[in-house]
C-alpha cells in the first residue's frame, strides 16, 4: 500500500512515516524542508519525498504528478501537517497568524483531500486519516482560531464519512492532547524555547510515537471497520474546570 503523510519532516509526521515504512508500506513524505525529508529517506525504505509548501497548490500538484506509478495511487492519506501560531487572546492576535493557520490547517488539508478522494472512490478502497486535536473540542484562552481550525477538521471528517458511506473508503480523525518532542510548540511560541520547556516540564506528555501507534492501529483495522475518531491525552492531563469571573 502507498501511504502519503503531510508534515513528514518532524514530529508526528516523521514518526508516522517511519511506522508505516518499517512495516512494509510505500511512503510518500511531504513537507517544506528538503534536507529533513532527505534524512528521513535515508532512514527508511520505499520512500519518495515531495519538498514544498502545501499551501502552494502548483508546487504540490507538480510533486504529486512526479511520483512513480507505484506511489501515485495513494491508499492511505494522512493529513498531519498543521500548526498553531501564538497563544494570545483573540483581541491581541496578529491576523496574519490566523490567516496562516486557516491556510495550512483548513485550506491545504481540504485541497489535498479533494485531490486524492475521487481516485479512492473509483478504486473502492482508501483511508483518509486526519490529525485533529482536542483543541477542536475543548476551548481554552488563546486557542481561538487554532481550536476553530481543528473543530473544522473534526466536522469535515464526519461529513466526509457521511459522503463516502458504502464506497469502501474510510475516514478517521485522531485528536491528541498535550504532546511533546515535536516542533509544534516551538513554532507556536515563535522560537521561545523557555516557554516550551515550561509547558512540558514534568508533564509526561504524549510522544510522536504514541500518535504514530494510534494512526497505524486505525489504518490496520479490518476493512469493514471504520474508527471515526480517537481522542487521546497523557494520563497527566484532564479537562479544565469552567472559569467563573465575578464582579467586585
Amino acid at each position: 500500500m502507498s501511504v502519503l503523510v503531510t508534515g513528514a519532516s518532524a514530529g508526528f509526521g516523521r514518526a508516522i512515516a517511519k511506522k508505516f515504512a518499517n512495516n512494509g508500506h510505500k511512503v510518500v513524505a511531504v513537507a517544506r524542508r528538503k534536507e529533513k525529508l532527505e534524512s528521513l529517506k535515508d532512514e527508511i525504505k520505499n520512500c519518495q519525498i515531495i519538498a514544498c509548501d502545501i499551501c502552494n497548490r502548483d508546487e504540490l500538484l507538480r510533486g504529486f504528478e512526479s511520483l512513480d506509478k507505484d506511489y501515485k495511487d495513494v491508499d492511505i492519506l494522512i493529513n498531519n501537517a498543521g500548526l498553531a501560531l501564538g497563544i494570545a487572546k483573540a483581541q491581541n492576535c496578529e491576523f496574519d497568524d490566523w490567516d496562516r493557520m486557516i491556510e495550512v490547517n483548513i485550506k491545504a488539508l481540504s485541497f489535498i483531500t479533494h485531490y486524492f478522494l475521487p481516485k479512492m472512490i473509483e478504486n473502492k478502497n482508501g483511508h483518509i486519516i486526519n490529525i485533529g486535536s482536542i483543541a477542536g473540542t475543548y476551548p481554552y484562552p488563546g486557542g481561538n482560531v487554532y481550536g476553530a481550525t481543528k473543530a473544522f477538521v473534526k466536522q469535515f471528517s464526519l461529513n466526509l464519512k457521511a459522503d463516502v458511506a458504502g464506497s469502501g473508503v474510510r475516514v478517521s480523525n485522531i485528536e491528541p492532547g498535550l504532546s511533546s518532542d515535536s516542533e509544534f510548540s516551538l513554532v507556536r511560541f515563535k522560537g521561545d524555547s523557555k516557554k516550551v520547556e515550561e509547558l512540558y516540564r514534568d508533564s509526561n506528555a504524549l510522544k510522536p510515537e504514541d500518535i504514530a501507534e494510534s494512526v497505524y492501529f486505525v489504518a490496520n483495522m479490518p476493512k469493514h471497520v471504520n474508527i471515526n475518531s480517537i481522542e487521546l491525552m497523557p494520563t497527566s492531563q484532564s479537562f479544565a474546570a469552567l472559569d467563573v469571573y465575578r464582579s467586585k
